[in-house]
This record gives C-alpha cells, sequence and structure tokens, in this order.
C-alpha cells in the first residue's frame, strides 16, 4: 500500500485520499450474444484505487474511488463483415 496521501474531487471538493495497490486482479469476460449472431465481449479493467480518508458508507466500510477501462472485443458472423477486397 502507497502511504502517499493525494488529492481528489468527491463530491464537489478536493479531499484527501490513500492510493490503495492492487494485488490481485480477476478479470472475466462477460459474453452478449446478439439477435444477428454477433458475440460482444466485454470486460472492466480496474486501473487505480483510492480510499478517501475519513469517508465511510452507510455500513460503515471505507469509500473508494476507482478509475477503470472498459475492453470490448466483437466477433460478427460472415454475412455481417465487409467483403473481402
Amino acid at each position: 500500500m502507497d502511504d502517499d496521501k493525494i488529492k481528489v474531487n468527491f463530491g464537489g471538493r478536493q479531499v484527501d485520499a490513500t492510493p490503495v495497490d492492487i494485488n490481485q486482479a480477476g478479470e472475466k469476460w462477460n459474453e452478449y450474444l446478439l439477435e444477428d449472431g454477433t458475440v460482444l465481449k466485454m470486460k472492466l479493467v480496474l486501473k487505480k484505487v483510492m480510499r478517501i480518508d475519513n469517508q465511510y458508507d452507510h455500513d460503515g466500510n471505507p469509500v473508494y474511488m476507482m478509475q477503470s477501462t472498459n475492453v470490448s472485443t466483437i466477433t460478427a458472423p460472415k454475412n455481417l463483415r465487409r467483403p473481402q477486397a
């Protein structure tokens, strides 16, 4: 865990946060079969985690901010693909 505090925008104000390293990840693909036979695959990849200092949810858990990106792939049936030149 990184002990260096950073400032983040939380609820419209600048607050202290503590970066938290990601030690393990299990990012699985979500797969969607569309009516036209196309298969969409998507997953969320977590890039950065910060624990907001002195902020807690209604159950008493610390509040975290996360930065992530979505990764996707498309596999369309041959009849929907661009014709080869």
